[in-house]
């Protein structure tokens, strides 16, 4: 997750593994929320963050 890049996008590094650009600073949330709301419109699907909620490395799942 690169946070406060002024973009947003998803990049696919490998499987299972992305790169998530996100316009909002990390701070009261802000990033995370922008993160599982790019990631809904990317997968088509529920997103949760399961760890890393204070991290820049996440571990999200995708659907249920």
């Amino acid at each position: 997750m690169k946070p406060s890049s002024g973009k947003q996008e998803v990049i696919e590094e490998g499987e299972n593994k992305f790169t998530v650009f996100l316009k909002s600073a990390p701070e009261s949330g802000k990033a995370n929320a922008e993160l599982v709301k790019l990631l809904h419109k990317y997968f088509k699907t529920d997103v949760k963050i399961k760890s890393g909620l204070k991290s820049k490395k996440k571990i999200v799942e995708v659907g249920e």
